[in-house]
């Protein structure tokens, strides 16, 4: 060791003190595997997490298009009344709901409200799971209801109703 050498170290020994042997000091093995092995649990139980939360998004989002599609047959099938109004007025678009749940095609009708009517059930069957409609006229209001299950008969049918003025 050189003279310059020796006096930096015995600066050093003034600034931090004297300096002990690393021998017999035991190394802490497997400290690090153990902070790994935590952080992967860590960060496994957040990925699972957010799959379980990617999940419940995709449910509640179906859920809303079903809806969005139920309100827009509604709205389609009110439209279709309105350019037909003395024949609604008359009743001709009355229907009760269809038992079973009519299925899913285009049949025809011996009037424009009777093939309205089977292109309106046509297309709710097409659209929603086991969709099925109900229309009722009273003095010039219309009251469509829009029925679907789809937790396919596990829970109550969902349902959108919509009253409008003809």
């Amino acid at each position: 060791m050189s003279v310059r050498d020796d006096t930096i170290h015995r600066g050093t020994e003034r600034l931090l003190g004297p300096t002990l042997p690393l021998r017999g000091a035991r190394p802490s093995a497997g400290f690090t595997l153990l902070e790994v092995l935590i952080a992967l649990l860590v960060l496994s139980l957040g990925l699972l997490g957010l799959a379980a939360l990617q999940a419940a998004t995709v449910e509640f989002n179906h859920e809303a298009y079903l809806r969005s599609q139920a309100t827009n047959l509604a709205y389609d099938m009110a439209d279709r009344m309105r350019a037909n109004r003395q024949a609604a007025l008359n009743g001709d678009y009355s229907v009760a709901f269809a038992n079973p749940a009519p299925a899913c095609g285009n049949a025809g009708g011996a009037s424009v409200a009777a093939r309205d009517i089977a292109a309106w059930h046509g297309a709710l069957a097409c659209t929603l799971p086991a969709g099925n409609g109900r229309i009722q006229v009273a003095n010039g209001t219309v009251t469509i209801e829009v029925r679907w299950d789809e937790s396919r008969g596990a829970e109550a049918p969902e349902m959108f109703e919509m009253a409008t003025a003809l």
